[in-house]
């Protein structure tokens, strides 16, 4: 079963409609003893990365989040800002992240859109991918996926890179390091793709 975290940050509603849609069982976690008992794990964001970050101390998440994640091997996947507080730092704040992946959040570089523009970088953009994963089987990369942020994940290491999207620059759309996944698109906004997506999590 997968548990969605609710901790006020994050359109569960929309992700517990598609797997509902799908007969995939899931359930909301609003205690910290609700994520302990997890098979996997789903873990929302939206807004700032020091913001969301307080959110997952003051609401104890993030001990049992490390317990479940770190020791236990559970499968988690954030999305959008959920991807980016699994790094260990942010530009955009001074709180430290997860670090459940080695790797530091950029702000998009406007100097290099151009003719685009400018931030957010927002609506329909391909991504490219890096390594094999039963996350993105089945997907029609013509499509592609739909994004609204504007800062990256930047990791240490180019092997947690799973897929990439070019906005300016190459940046990590999507990362995965043993149990972990983050991916910078919205799924539950992406149509197929997206439901396609969630799908594939839930059979990992």
């Amino acid at each position: 079963m997968i548990t969605i975290i609710d901790y006020g940050s994050g359109n569960i509603s929309a992700i517990g409609n598609i797997y509902e849609k799908l007969n995939i069982p899931f359930s909301i976690a609003q205690t910290p003893e609700q994520v302990l008992g997890a098979e996997k794990l789903f873990l929302p964001g939206v807004g700032a990365f020091d913001e969301t970050i307080a959110k997952l101390d003051e609401t104890g998440f993030r001990e049992a989040l490390d317990i479940q994640v770190l020791k236990n091997k559970i499968p988690i996947i954030g999305i959008c800002v959920g991807m980016q507080i699994l790094a260990e730092s942010s530009d955009e704040g001074k709180l430290p992240g997860l670090g459940y992946i080695k790797g530091r959040v950029k702000k998009i570089d406007e100097t290099l859109l151009k003719d685009k523009p400018k931030l957010p970088h927002l609506g329909w953009n391909s991504a490219e991918v890096q390594k094999r994963s039963q996350l993105f089987e089945g997907i029609d990369h013509e499509i592609g996926f739909y994004f609204l942020h504007t800062y990256y994940f930047e990791c240490n290491n180019p092997a947690d890179v799973l897929a990439t999207t070019t906005y300016g620059k190459s940046f990590a759309s999507a990362v995965s390091h043993e149990n972990v996944y983050g991916i910078q698109f919205h799924p539950e906004k992406s149509h197929h793709n997206g439901v396609k997506l969630l799908h594939n999590f839930a059979l990992l």
